[in-house]
């Protein structure tokens, strides 16, 4: 599957996230759950694809985000979404990773973007929580729904980044 497919297939669930999962989700549960499957796609292309191409899908639709959804800050999903995507990856360079080391680091992942996006909200005064309350009514709730969602397209989305990331080596190779 080439590059244009996965960023067609994004905007798509990036549509599907702002339009459709709002209308899933349970309503008390609906101020707490927030979905970001973007996220789990740039994770898989920093995992199973290349830093660089994670970096800069993370970029573009965490910015993408920041304009829909998040009116408040331009750019903060966007460096956060670009650069924990680019760190993932160069954690796992020379690895594959498996089910459980996906599982880990996409959790760990995003407790680290939230968390970071939480203290650049409490930093522009645009949140008064605090922290332990964040990460028990917004945080881990919204784990759960990416870890989920994570583990249902597992097989295909890692064979579609193990298969962009394969392309230019075989090119290389003729």
């Amino acid at each position: 599957m080439s590059m244009n497919r996965i960023v067609v297939l994004m905007l798509l669930v990036f549509i599907v996230e702002g339009s459709i999962m709002p209308w899933l989700i349970p309503a008390e549960f609906s101020d707490r759950i927030i979905p970001h499957f973007i996220y789990v796609f740039v994770m898989y292309a920093a995992l199973y694809g290349n830093r660089h191409v994670a970096m800069f899908l993370g970029a573009g639709f965490g910015l993408l985000q920041d304009i829909v959804y998040y009116g408040h800050l331009i750019g903060p999903h966007a460096f956060l979404m670009g650069v924990i995507g680019y760190f993932a990856g160069v954690l796992f360079t020379n690895r594959q990773a498996t089910l459980m080391m996906a599982i880990a680091i996409m959790g760990i992942g995003y407790i680290a973007y939230d968390s970071m996006l939480f203290a650049i909200y409490q930093l522009f005064k645009l949140s008064t929580a605090d922290y332990a309350w964040a990460l028990l009514h917004h945080i881990l709730p919204s784990l759960f729904l990416q870890l989920g969602f994570m583990l249902l397209l597992y097989v295909p989305l890692r064979k579609m980044f193990q298969s962009i990331q394969r392309k230019p080596l075989e090119a290389d190779e003729d």
